[in-house]
């Protein structure tokens, strides 16, 4: 049975990506391990088909972390059985590489995020130049490797030339619950992150007359509570937090529209193919995202969304209302929706994650 160990910074409760993609090798009979952190607030983890592992640390932000966790991994990993190690983005990178490189077993790189160009990091020169050096040391070495979308493999190529598959954030395909929320409501879900437009979609929220609901929490979390006290808009626009994922579907389902906003502050936001695109989609909701490529090509193919050029609240607006109020718009794309989710699936794209491994370990 070949062993695979997996390697993210999060406390792996909410990584849905990292939990179909762990259940789908297991259940190809690998052996395969998810290592994370333990936060002092991290809730106990479920039973899996896999193995999970969380690492506890000190200090829990900043570059001591980063240190700290990269230090405690490294050695975690030297001394762990297995044929190769993935590390998922950029801040579990080093150390995957280094045992890679003393056991001699293989290394693969997926890349959920373009980490260099993420708004957190191109809007501070020091913390880019430190990844920025790590990428492009570190991405030529992981020839193996896979991420969310088209555009960013192209980017890989040409920058670093490597030649990442593609294998999308999709869910898995599960029957549509019919009964929904007798208040209709808009949803956000996901980072409440930097450059993601929120505080513009708030303000948007000033002109739309239902409610907003946005889940999740991130290091915009702040300044979109004060952008909401700002707009009086307590009532109207509500933070629910992380939620599990099976709390996280069932208000998803629920909602009547959703948004999908990014700023277009770099090119990890604006090559993006995010996987709560496809979660709305899933859900049989309609939806305002950006007119950015990838989501633009899935657009152009199934129609379930309505696009606009940038975060502006008076577009943002519009675009809501316009699915609000146009029911015949509504019903097509919702209908659309329901029949793209039978192709965008998780059944379908783990095919691809498969032969990959199959490939690279047999």
């Amino acid at each position: 049975m070949k062993r695979i160990i997996f390697t993210v910074t999060n406390d792996l409760t909410y990584d849905q990506r990292m939990m179909r993609i762990c259940t789908t090798l297991a259940g190809a009979g690998y052996h395969v391990l998810l290592v994370g952190r333990k936060l002092r607030e991290s809730k106990p983890l479920r039973p899996a088909g896999y193995a999970q592992k969380r690492i506890f640390c000190f200090f829990s932000k900043g570059k001591l972390f980063y240190a700290e966790y990269n230090i405690r991994l490294f050695f975690f990993l030297l001394f762990k059985k297995t044929d190769a190690v993935c590390a998922i983005d950029l801040d579990t990178i080093l150390p995957c590489y280094l045992v890679s490189r003393l056991k001699g077993i293989k290394r693969v790189y997926d890349a959920h995020e373009y980490f260099t160009q993420m708004d957190e990091v191109i809007s501070r020169p020091a913390i880019y130049r430190i990844w920025h050096g790590i990428e492009k040391r570190m991405l030529p070495r992981f020839v193996n490797g896979y991420t969310v979308g088209q555009s960013i493999s192209a980017e890989f190529k040409k920058k670093y030339g490597v030649n990442y598959k593609v294998i999308r954030n999709v869910p898995w395909l599960t029957e549509i619950k019919a009964d929904k929320s007798s208040d209709r409501f808009i949803l956000y879900q996901g980072a409440v992150n930097k450059g993601r437009g929120l505080e513009k979609l708030v303000e948007a929220m000033n002109t739309v007359p239902v409610k907003l609901i946005v889940c999740g929490e991130g290091n915009f979390s702040t300044e979109m509570r004060e952008a909401i006290r700002q707009n009086n808009l307590t009532d109207k626009v509500l933070m629910k937090g992380m939620l599990e994922p099976g709390a996280l579907k069932e208000i998803t389902r629920q909602a009547y529209i959703a948004v999908n906003p990014f700023q277009r502050t770099g090119l990890n936001q604006y090559l993006s193919l995010s996987n709560k695109f496809f979660d709305y989609i899933h859900a049989g909701i309609p939806q305002v995202t950006m007119n950015f490529p990838e989501y633009k090509k899935i657009n152009d193919a199934y129609q379930v969304a309505l696009l606009i050029d940038d975060v502006e609240p008076q577009r943002i607006a519009q675009a809501l209302n316009n699915l609000l109020n146009n029911d015949v718009l509504y019903n097509r794309l919702k209908e659309n929706c329901i029949k793209a989710r039978l192709e965008l699936n998780w059944q379908n794209e783990e095919k691809k994650l498969m032969e990959f491994y199959q490939s690279l370990l047999h």
